[in-house]
């Protein structure tokens, strides 16, 4: 049975115990917080605090989204980070495909704990991306690539077309975004779909040669691009535990590597 999507943000409290931890999270391009939901509602089961918007131009229509800029999304997702740090003594980043590269920016400008990135996109394959500066005044949208799940009657929730208005602004983040990458200094967990219609590996190449810090892979058999919903979803739930743990672990015998992004914050 097909789930309708829900396009409303996510929210919820710390309630675990020892250091208030929480998590600031992304969906993806013309996507919408239902791709991310279940990933999101797990960490709250398991006591994080949890902070997913709803980017702008998002859960609207498509011709909204052509009129919004990538600083806009990135500056949402910031704006959930600054919530969570000051209610929070450790926080994690975390997304899935374009969400994934916000999760990635906030890591790169903010002292994060760690990241956790699912099909992250930092290369825009498509050869009409050359000219979309130029294209989007021309075509106003072209079909989207959405849903692209193995697992059947899933619905990420994603526009039916994709504003080239839209798309140029991804560009423009991605060439953005790949500057600061060597700025992160905490780990970095990925999950990675062997199979995936819409981000290819060579934004996970790009990542692995810019990244200084270190970078954990696991790659998913059974999943294609939206694998948060996906047959290896309670992989991804599972290891983001399993990694923020190890990580707060690593950070109370001595890992001073939160103090300098916080000193880099500070100056």
């Amino acid at each position: 049975m097909k789930v309708l999507p829900d396009f409303s943000p996510f929210r919820s409290a710390f309630s675990g115990t020892g250091p208030r931890v929480g998590v600031v999270m992304s969906h993806g391009f013309t996507g919408s917080p239902h791709s991310v939901r279940p990933w999101a509602e797990h960490l709250a089961e398991a006591g994080f605090a949890v902070n997913l918007p709803l980017l702008p131009g998002h859960g609207t229509t498509w011709q909204d989204m052509a009129t919004r800029s990538w600083r806009e999304w990135h500056r949402a997702v910031d704006d959930a980070y600054l919530e969570m740090a000051s209610e929070c003594d450790y926080v994690f980043a975390a997304g899935l495909s374009m969400g994934g590269t916000l999760a990635l920016r906030i890591a790169a400008t903010r002292p994060v704990a760690g990241t956790i990135v699912v099909n992250p996109g930092m290369v825009l394959d498509d050869p009409r991306a050359v000219v979309v500066a130029a294209l989007k005044y021309v075509v106003k949208s072209t079909p989207a690539i959405a849903n692209d799940i193995l697992k059947p009657d899933q619905d990420e929730g994603a526009y039916a077309r994709t504003p080239v208005a839209a798309a140029h602004q991804l560009k423009k983040m991605y060439k953005d975004t790949a500057g600061i990458l060597p700025r992160i200094t905490a780990p970095v967990r990925v999950f990675r779909s062997t199979v995936d219609k819409v981000v290819s590996n060579a934004s996970l190449q790009f990542l692995q040669s810019r990244v200084q810090a270190p970078v954990e892979i696991s790659y998913l058999d059974n999943s294609y691009h939206v694998a948060t919903l996906d047959n290896d979803a309670p992989a991804i739930f599972a290891g983001t535990v399993d990694f923020m743990n190890k990580r707060l672990g690593d950070l109370a015998s001595g890992d001073r590597s939160l103090d300098r992004d916080k000193a880099n914050d500070q100056a």
